[in-house]
């Protein structure tokens, strides 16, 4: 595994630990625990929109409306195949509309958006909406690695909490391996 840049903490350090609970205070944690729930990492190096729309899925509670392996009904990265092959999205990965599209051929509400790069006002109300309820929301996020001084480039994670005072979101990272 791939330590994460200075200044970003992971979760189970002392800095990590500490926004952790200053935002189970302000309210800000809501949607960490479903989605912990149902945590899933991305089987596959180009699966991180599966493996957060798998997350995302069975955290809301929706049904896949056919079996994943005997009785089971649950969402699984095999089963989000509607709207790309999974041979095609190990070979080229999903784009944010494709990741909807998957969404919603799988019965999920969805909401796409693409704020001007100055918007950050907008994004942090769709924080607010998905961290501050426990049956709110769930939002995934499709950022650059990079930005942020990670390996890699464009990448998918559900966002589990929001730490208004620091401006920090935590990130559900599907990609163990990074």
């Amino acid at each position: 595994m791939r330590p994460l840049p200075a200044n970003l903490p992971a979760l189970d350090s002392a800095a990590g630990r500490k926004l952790f609970s200053e935002a189970l205070l302000e309210g800000t944690l809501q949607g960490y625990f479903r989605l912990a729930q149902q945590f899933h990492t991305q089987s596959d190096p180009a699966f991180c929109g599966l493996g957060s729309l798998v997350c995302g899925l069975n955290a809301l509670g929706i049904d896949p409306r056919r079996q994943w392996k005997g009785i089971w009904r649950w969402f699984s990265e095999e089963l989000l195949d509607c709207c790309k092959s999974l041979d095609d999205v190990r070979r080229s990965g999903v784009t944010l509309d494709e990741v909807a599209c998957l969404a919603r051929c799988s019965a999920a509400s969805v909401s796409v958006h693409r704020p001007p790069v100055d918007d950050v006002d907008a994004f942090r109300q769709h924080l607010r909406a998905a961290t501050t309820t426990h049956d709110g929301p769930v939002l995934i996020a499709n950022y650059s690695r990079r930005a942020v001084g990670q390996s890699g480039d464009g990448h998918f994670s559900p966002i589990a909490a929001y730490h208004a005072s620091t401006d920090r979101a935590l990130v559900l990272d599907t990609a163990r391996f990074k």
